[in-house]
């Protein structure tokens, strides 16, 4: 019996397991494996992710503030000018962008669980030190401190996040984490709303007011605590504070986590496993999602070999492949058993994880378009509450006022990212969904642009359209990377390097300076414009790459036997024609460096031709 007939009577088999022979996909075959897998989800959304969403609603926090306290007279008291503010932002932004990818690597290296709250202890000391701040230089040096800090927090807690959910219900997940960033917008606002409303400010924070000489020093300042210190004490304090809980909180897998049972902790594990090396049942031919036959370049009435990875699988196929045979398969499938270390485990990094991340062209694709598609977000999660009190020079907003209309727009967007992160999980699409969040930024841009600067209230409802679709295409693009990547280490530097879509910010810093006021920014707006046209154009493009490496692959193993199929399946070396990404690497001389540096020839994880791209 051929081995294409062997996996088909394997599956027949545990077909007829399931009652009646013709329950549906997405049926569990046990009742307590259901049970078993809602709870621990249950676990995991209830006690892991909100303290992991807290982390990075106190890690937007404190890479914001700085917009916060201007608006209280920061500049005014500290003898500073605003473009000194955005300065300190440019080279926050650059150091914080350059370090990603090392940021990524030493959270791998050293586990989430002891990275990230050392980290964060540090850099909320850094963010209380802002109260002592006199000189340009001060400013400067505490801003690139804590991008020094920050840089590796976003791709390790992504990546750790990633060990615990399988790839469809990671998006929502995401979704509710990344939007903390919106979150973190709206609650600085009130924060900062209460905090200036109740204690004194210098200054009118908007520029207004003559600056002070520059040679002006902390201790010549009127007595007391400005609101503006009060605000960076508060939010230092909380940081440092949670950071601590996060020694205790944390588990380095699932295998050791406290809230979870022996029993839970063994199944977390094992539909882990599952979703990583993708076994699934075939799903439904669609436009994106062509039959397992058709992934194969077969006919739909030929046998059907072994299952593509990459496709993923629901919530109900897990419980239904715990329950049978499949783990046994699965455990089979890995060459060379199971490394002995937890799948979930938060860390552990090969130099084939690091070559194999940078020699990946479409994760520079992916970069290129994100830089682009994120300056919206990383300009406004900065600089809003600024651009709400100058959004129509003719209203004289007060501090507090300015904070708190900043709010409602972050809460526009929060909500419409939680809409499409849902959608995106629920269609099993990352790329659509990004295309739609995309066309309703562009939206809000064309509204801002064209509102009169005389109708304040028109030109602040574009604000929030634009808001609305400023926080989708960048946790989705981390969803699909996240999706299509299967090896840990290599899913970290990735997440690392596309967080160098940071860079961003630094065009913000140059686009919304303080010479756009009188225009409302209209300059500022257009360009932004622009690079959201042309990141919409390279997200299609991205797309269409997709299909065609999906149809390469489908050609390629219309021509290999089973056993080859096999294989490559199990090992990844079976030879092959190059690709268009490959042969162009080939020409540039790209390939031969990544094999003088110890790159393994084996195909591995997204890299075998037996993976098929989602979309």
């Amino acid at each position: 019996m051929n081995t294409s007939r062997r996996f088909q009577q394997r599956h027949d088999e545990e077909q007829q397991t399931l009652i009646g022979g013709e329950r549906n996909a997405t049926q569990p075959a046990n009742d307590d494996s259901t049970l078993l897998n809602r709870r621990t989800v249950r676990k995991l959304d209830t006690i892991l992710l909100p303290f992991l969403a807290l982390l990075f609603l106190l890690n937007s926090l404190d890479k914001s503030n700085i917009g916060n306290a201007e608006t209280a007279g920061f500049t005014h008291d500290t003898g500073l000018s605003r473009n000194d503010v955005n300065t300190s932002m440019a080279v926050f932004f650059f150091v914080f962008v350059l370090l990603q990818p090392l940021g990524a690597a030493l959270g791998r290296k050293f586990g989430m669980r002891r990275y990230v709250p050392i980290c964060m202890s540090i850099w909320g000391l850094t963010t209380i030190l802002h109260v002592f701040v006199s000189e340009r230089w001060h400013l400067i040096v505490l801003r690139v401190m804590l991008a020094v800090l920050e840089a590796g927090f976003y791709p390790t807690t992504v990546s750790y996040m990633s060990l615990f959910y399988t790839k469809y219900e990671f998006a929502f997940r995401l979704g509710f984490f990344y939007g903390m960033s919106a979150v973190s917008g709206m609650l600085g606002g009130v924060l900062s709303w209460a905090v200036f409303s109740h204690f004194e400010g210098h200054g009118d924070g908007g520029g207004n007011t003559p600056e002070l000489p520059p040679t002006r020093r902390h201790e010549d300042r009127p007595e007391g605590l400005k609101s503006w210190e009060i605000l960076f004490l508060i939010e230092g304090c909380m940081t440092m504070a949670v950071a601590l809980v996060g020694f205790f909180w944390l588990p380095k897998s699932a295998d050791t986590a406290w809230f979870f049972t022996r029993e839970e902790r063994d199944h977390a594990e094992q539909r882990m496993l599952v979703d990583t090396l993708a076994i699934s049942e075939p799903q439904k031919s669609n436009e994106d999602s062509p039959s397992s036959a058709s992934r194969y370049g077969e006919e739909d009435d030929r046998e059907r070999p072994m299952p593509v990875q990459g496709e993923g699988t629901g919530d109900g196929d897990h419980e239904r492949l715990l329950g049978g045979n499949n783990l046994h398969e699965i455990l089979r499938r890995t060459v060379s058993g199971v490394s002995g270390h937890p799948i979930t485990e938060d860390s552990g990094l090969t130099k084939q994880d690091i070559l194999s991340a940078i020699f990946n062209y479409k994760i520079w694709h992916l970069l290129f378009v994100n830089i682009l598609s994120a300056i919206p977000a990383t300009a406004f999660g900065v600089l809003l509450p600024i651009l709400v009190k100058e959004l129509s020079p003719s209203l004289n907003l007060s501090p507090a006022a300015s904070n708190l209309l900043s709010a409602p727009p972050f809460a526009f967007g929060a909500v419409a990212l939680f809409v499409f992160t849902i959608w995106s999980d629920r269609s099993r699409k990352r790329l659509t969904p990004v295309l739609w969040g995309l066309a309703l930024l562009l939206i809000g841009l064309m509204m801002t642009i064209l509102s009169p600067l005389s109708n304040y209230w028109l030109r602040y409802f574009s604000l929030c359209v634009l808001l609305s679709g400023s926080y989708i295409a960048s946790p989705l693009t981390v969803a699909w990377l996240t999706n299509n990547t299967p090896e840990p280490g290599k899913r970290a530097i990735l997440l690392g390097i596309n967080g160098w879509g940071n860079l961003a910010g630094c065009f913000m810093s140059v686009l919304f300076t303080p010479e756009g006021e009188e225009t409302g920014y209209f300059r500022s707006f257009l360009i932004l414009l622009i690079c959201v046209l042309i990141s919409f154009a390279g997200f299609v493009l991205f797309r269409a790459i997709l299909i065609r490496e999906n149809r390469y692959r489908d050609n390629v193993l219309r021509s290999w036997s089973d056993e080859e199929k096999e294989r490559e399946e199990l090992v990844g070396d079976i030879p092959a024609p190059d690709n268009f990404g490959q042969r162009l690497a080939r020409k540039l001389g790209l390939l031969a460096l990544a094999k003088r540096a110890g790159s393994d020839e084996a195909r591995k994880g997204d890299e075998k031709l037996t993976y098929r791209y989602s979309l």
